[in-house]
């Protein structure tokens, strides 16, 4: 059983995603938790942090404009020296896919302190797609002793790869939690429910991975004002990432259509209400491939593969890539054909109940 558990999380996914752990082992008699954030998007990750009463013990401050992959781990590693040297933890805890959590996981190799992976197990098996989030799980896998597997087909992708199963845990995934947590709280800005109104449909987007800068984004974009163009009935709603590879595209592209509403990145809240309100999501995040079928929301995936095969099998989402006519055309099949909608709405989310983060704790804590 540890007593001094490090977790590390800085993007606003990884908060969210964290956030169900950090409440849970808070409730572990004898638990000492030293949270560090790398802060390397300050203004998302804040709201996210208020939300949950989380306060940071340390903050890295690692963000700086067009900062590169190299930068990212130079500044998170040596932030993370730093923190290890004062705390000495025994466990460090990191999430998902992030070029920070690879840092942290590699610091705490470096240091000979053991490191447990939550979300672990996701594979695409391409380690050009997503770039660099395939490469960076597989090398915390490699790196962690403890993996918290969302599904079973996680679990199996681990076990072939040479991991113990006595070391692996399957728990759904800790963003459910988050979900379920925020809908219960039933909080969120009032021009939500000023979209949409008189029977129009909702499409929330959001599309920012770094394998669709340019090319793939544009033709996301040229889909996206074909669509309202086709079905006067839909508005979209697009918070635009603020990264300048995202703005310098969606902008120019989109700002002048009607019936698309582009806006900064929202609160949590704010995310989970437009899921909820929403008629069907067309993303190339991860989260969200997971959270809008718990809500029963089909889910259109912008990108040509997927780490999350199982919501594919589930019928839950459905991976149309990047190209206009072929996403074009499974919208146009969600928005005209109400079976194959309905078959997508009602099929069952497979990423778990809300309960990850305690199965989590009762494995670190058995």
């Amino acid at each position: 059983m540890p007593d001094r558990i490090m977790i590390i999380f800085g993007t606003r996914p990884e908060a969210i995603k964290m956030a169900p752990v950090v409440k849970e082992l808070q409730k572990r008699p004898g638990a000492q938790l030293i949270l560090v954030s790398t802060s390397q998007h300050r203004e998302m990750l804040r709201q996210v942090l208020e939300l949950f009463e989380i306060e940071p013990d340390a903050d890295l401050d690692i963000m700086a404009p067009d900062q590169s992959l190299l930068h990212i781990v130079e500044k998170a590693m040596a932030g993370f020296a730093g923190v290890i040297d004062r705390s000495k933890p025994d466990l460090i805890l990191v999430q998902g896919d992030t070029t920070s959590a690879f840092a942290g996981a590699l610091a705490g190799f470096y240091n000979q302190i053991e490191v447990g992976h939550v979300e672990a197990g996701l594979r695409t098996f391409n380690m050009q797609s997503p770039f660099p989030e395939e490469a960076n799980r597989c090398l915390i896998s490699r790196l962690a002793q403890y993996h918290f597997a969302p599904t079973a087909r996680n679990r199996d992708n681990l076990l072939r790869e040479g991991v113990r199963d006595e070391r692996i845990a399957v728990t759904g995934n800790t963003v459910i939690d988050a979900l379920y947590y925020v809908v219960k709280k039933g909080s969120h800005s009032d021009w939500v429910n000023r979209l949409a109104q008189d029977g129009r449909r909702l499409i929330l987007v959001t599309a920012h991975r770094r394998e669709n800068f340019g090319e793939p984004l544009r033709k996301i974009c040229r889909a996206l004002a074909q669509i309202v163009q086709r079905f006067p009935d839909v508005e979209l709603v697009y918070p635009v990432h603020l990264n300048r590879n995202v703005q310098e595209t969606v902008y120019p592209m989109l700002s002048k259509q009607e019936r698309i509403h582009l806006m900064e990145p929202v609160d949590y809240q704010d995310l989970c209400a437009l899921m909820q309100k929403s008629y069907l999501v067309l993303t190339d995040s991860g989260g969200i491939q997971e959270e809008a079928p718990a809500l029963g929301k089909p889910v259109v995936v912008l990108r040509t593969e997927t780490e999350r095969p199982e919501a594919v099998e589930a019928g839950t989402v459905v991976v149309t890539g990047y190209e206009t006519d072929a996403l074009l055309a499974r919208v146009e099949e969600l928005l005209t054909d109400s079976a194959a909608y309905e078959k997508m709405a009602r099929a069952v989310n497979p990423y778990g109940d809300g309960h990850a983060a305690e199965r989590i704790g009762d494995f670190l804590f058995k």
